[in-house]
C-alpha cells in the first residue's frame, strides 16, 4: 500500500493538510535534543521530510539518519535529499522500527512523525527505539489525533472519512486513504498512549496538541539511572 501511494506521497501530503504539514514538522523538530556532532534517528522516515526537518533545526554537525520500511518511500526520499543542501548531514535506508539495525545508546535523539500507529508492535517499537538512544536521549513523536471541541471535531470527521479518501482516490490509491482515518481512530487517545510510552520506559512523557487537537507532539527521554535502561518486560 506504501509503496504504491509513494509517487504521490509528498504532493497529496500538502495538498490534504493545506501545507499545515510542514509547521507540524517544524514545531516538532524544534523538541530535538542534540549535541555537537551528535546523531539523530528518524523512524518511518518516508520520503525524508521529517530528517530533512531535523537537519534544518540542528547544529551543522549533526547527522539524521532516516529508516523506514518501505523501499519506494526511501528511493523517493533519497532522490529528494540528494538536490538539497542538507544531503551531507542526511542518509536514508530501509528498516522496521521494531527491528533497529543499530548498536546500543547511538543516538541523542529520534523522531517519528506520522508514523508510530503504522508501527504493528508499538510496545516492540517503542523498547527499540529507546534501546538506539543515549542515556538522557529523548524521543519525538508526531501523531494524528481526535479534536477535543465537539463542533470542530464534526467537521474534522466529516473531512476526514469523507472527503480525504476520495481527494486521496483522484490522485493516488483511495484505498490507503481510506486506511488513513480508520488508523487514526484506532490509534490510543493522549492520556493512553502516554502510558504505552511510559511502560516502555520512557521518562518525562508529556504532549502538546496541536491545530485544535488535530496532531498530538509527545516528548519523553531514556532514563539516565544505568539501573532503568531496561524496560520493564
Amino acid at each position: 500500500m506504501f509503496a504504491k501511494i509513494a509517487p504521490r506521497y509528498d504532493f497529496l501530503n500538502k495538498l490534504l493538510s493545506l501545507g499545515i504539514d510542514r509547521r507540524w514538522r517544524r514545531s516538532a523538530a524544534r523538541r530535538i535534543k542534540s549535541l555537537q556532532g551528535g546523531r539523530i534517528l528518524d523512524i518511518a522516515t518516508g520520503t525524508g521530510d521529517m530528517a530533512l526537518e531535523a537537519a534544518k533545526t540542528t547544529d551543522g554537525s549533526v547527522k539524521i539518519i532516516g529508516v523506514d520500511f518501505c523501499a519506494a518511500m526511501v528511493e523517493i526520499g533519497r532522490t529528494k535529499i540528494s538536490t538539497s543542501a542538507l544531503n551531507n548531514r542526511v542518509a536514508l535506508g530501509v528498516a522496521s522500527c521494531e527491528a533497529l539495525p543499530f548498536h546500543n545508546d547511538t543516538f541523542d535523539s529520534a523522531t517519528i512523525a506520522f508514523g508510530i500507529r503504522n508501527v504493528a508492535d508499538r510496545s516492540l517499537g517503542l523498547r527499540e527505539i529507546l534501546r538506539t538512544l543515549l542515556p538522557g536521549g529523548r524521543i519525538v513523536i508526531l501523531e494524528f489525533s481526535s479534536p477535543k471541541y465537539r463542533l470542530f471535531k464534526s467537521v474534522y470527521y466529516f473531512y476526514f472519512r469523507r472527503l480525504l479518501p476520495a481527494i486521496g482516490g483522484i490522485f493516488s490509491d483511495s484505498s490507503a486513504y481510506r486506511y488513513l482515518p480508520d488508523s487514526v481512530l484506532e490509534f490510543p487517545d493522549q492520556v493512553e498512549f502516554k502510558k504505552i510510552m511510559t511502560d516502555a520506559g520512557f521518562e518525562k512523557v508529556s504532549h502538546t496538541d496541536y491545530t485544535f487537537g488535530i496532531v498530538t507532539c509527545y516528548v519523553g527521554e531514556k532514563p539516565i539511572s544505568p539501573s532503568s535502561h531496561t524496560p520493564p518486560s
